[in-house]
């Protein structure tokens, strides 16, 4: 789902990390008061966020039914698999399965480094098939890999997420606009990354914290967000933003309360 880079999710990490300590302290009381409040982070709304992204990723709300999942969507990215769209092709699956065997050598899918280091930037499944699945699933069995999938899906999208939208003064619905963008997206250097639909969105509006209204950044921020999609086949259809985030938006929700009524692919969702 991510943006199709060699780069690893450690030197991402550290491009992300420089990002965010360039940002300045918030003196707006108002978005102070924001950061105090419940975020994303909040284990109710994460689940909610979880619940979110599976109806557009894996066109269900059983998130957790999605560790073993694992498939080429044709995307360019090689495999697509877990709870949040690892892929062998953009270096975040690499270092899930690095992690996986730091923490228990010998897994099933330790012999499969070699070949992941060397499909990383490609949509090449050379040294992976024809059992990679198999074993992938194989795997999803082992609590301590789906521990591993939690941990990066943390690491990777969901703090730097939360973290910057905290610092941008938005409530939960702007967390996870961020927290969706940055999942399909990846946070590099390309246009479409992360940060760059951010930054289109603040060419057009301000956030909270620098004093702007955040239903107008957030409009910006998912205009910009649908702009990016369409610059990729896989991705053009933006229904997970314009019958979804933008319906939320719209009903003023800015806090992901329940219930929660939205479509993604035409398909009919409800949380209680």
């Amino acid at each position: 789902m991510k943006q199709s880079t060699p780069t690893s999710r450690r030197t991402l990490l550290a491009l992300i990390g420089a990002s965010l300590a360039s940002v300045p302290l918030i003196d707006s009381p108002r978005a102070a008061a924001l950061q105090a409040a419940v975020g994303l982070d909040d284990p109710a709304k994460k689940e909610i966020a979880m619940k979110l992204v599976s109806s557009a990723e894996n066109s269900s709300l059983d998130w957790k039914a999605q560790y073993k999942y694992i498939e080429d969507i044709g995307d360019g990215r090689g495999y697509t698999a877990g709870i949040i769209g690892f892929c062998s092709g953009t270096g975040d699956m690499l270092d899930l399965v690095e992690l996986y065997a730091d923490r228990r050598p010998g897994n099933v899918l330790a012999p499969y480094l070699p070949a992941l280091r060397r499909v990383n930037g490609t949509d090449s499944h050379d040294g992976l098939d024809p059992h990679y699945p198999r074993d992938w699933a194989r795997a999803a069995q082992d609590q301590e890999f789906r521990r591993a999938q939690d941990n990066e899906r943390d690491r990777v999208y969901f703090n730097p997420a939360v973290r910057q939208g905290k610092t941008d003064g938005l409530r939960v619905l702007g967390q996870f606009a961020y927290y969706d963008a940055i999942v399909m997206h990846g946070d590099g250097t390309d246009p479409a990354s992360f940060r760059n639909i951010r930054g289109r969105a603040l060419n057009r509006a301000r956030p909270p914290a620098q004093g702007g209204d955040e239903v107008t950044y957030l409009h910006a921020f998912l205009d910009a967000r649908v702009w990016a999609m369409k610059q990729e086949e896989a991705h053009s259809d933006t229904s997970r933003v314009d019958t979804a985030q933008r319906v939320f938006l719209r009903n003023g929700n800015l806090d992901l309360n329940t219930p929660l009524d939205w479509k993604v692919y035409g398909d009919s969702y409800h949380l209680d």
